[in-house]
């Protein structure tokens, strides 16, 4: 029924049923409430801590790589944001095999660097413990809406609605702050001051950066003050979220990839507690 058949009182065809609060559900991974992706993330990465073989941590890691196409991330997308996990693993694994508990042969000793193969193993476990981790905790947040993960943060895991809301609001606000860089960038240009010194016109471009973000803070809080986002008592959110069947089965899934490799490392005789 349209607009005017409505007014004038006329019959049509009714509209479709949908949800009370008139959103619409995603299908598949994307629509899951972000916050089951994080208690899963947690509880995976609980499992992996738990022991430091390298069984448990390349079992996890190998299951987790099989069910990665089923994200649809690009290649290239899933590369440019795992890029800090894939620069700390390497950088993890060298420090550990330098200054690890040595143990077994051991390969050569500079003083304040002793490589063993009790080190070499721990930093071969180590890094692939943090690329099991750093992984699905990565690939799960590629796509995630943030309005949807303070949805889900104030509704389902009660946090208060303060620090929620503040919280998305920050969130949506670095978005501007490459907008805000390139707008120094080129009012610095118009004025004739950015042709030398990269170093200082970086570091003075930085500090005017960091005095515009904090005056749009604060006049945001003013601004969320005054709307009542501060205000006591309980608040009402526009959107209804809920935990149920896919929500409940994106734990399973994390929590059942941590299960199954201490099962595998505890039947091949490779478990550390």
């Amino acid at each position: 029924m349209t607009a005017h058949q409505a007014a004038a009182g006329l019959p049509g065809r009714a509209a479709p049923p949908g949800p009370p609060d008139g959103t619409t559900r995603a299908r598949g991974v994307r629509g899951v409430q972000p916050v089951a992706s994080l208690l899963g993330v947690l509880a995976l990465g609980v499992c992996l801590v738990l022991s430091l073989d390298v069984v448990s941590a390349a079992v996890a890691l190998g299951l987790e790589l099989l069910l990665l196409p089923l994200l649809r991330i690009p290649p290239r997308t899933l590369l440019l944001r795992t890029s800090p996990v894939l620069v700390a693993v390497p950088l993890t694994a060298l420090s550990i095999a330098l200054y690890g508990r040595p143990s077994g042969r051991s390969w050569f000793d500079l003083g304040f660097a002793h490589v063993t193969d009790g080190s070499l193993a721990l930093a071969l476990a180590t890094a692939l413990r943090v690329l099991a981790i750093g992984l699905p905790a990565v690939a799960l947040f590629v796509r995630v809406d943030p309005t949807d993960l303070a949805d889900g943060l104030a509704q389902l895991l009660r946090l208060p609605a303060r620090f929620v809301l503040g919280a998305l609001a920050a969130i949506r606000m670095m978005t501007l702050l490459g907008d805000d860089w390139r707008q120094l960038g080129m009012a610095r240009r118009a004025r004739g001051v950015a042709d030398t010194g990269r170093l200082r016109r970086g570091a003075s471009m930085a500090f005017a950066l960091l005095v515009l973000a904090l005056r749009r803070a604060t006049t945001l809080a003013v601004a969320m003050e005054s709307r009542g986002f501060g205000a006591p008592g309980r608040r009402t959110w526009a959107r209804s979220v809920r935990f149920a069947g896919p929500e409940w089965a994106m734990v399973g899934v994390l929590v059942g990839i941590g299960v199954v490799s201490i099962l595998v490392a505890v039947g091949a005789g490779t478990w550390r507690a």
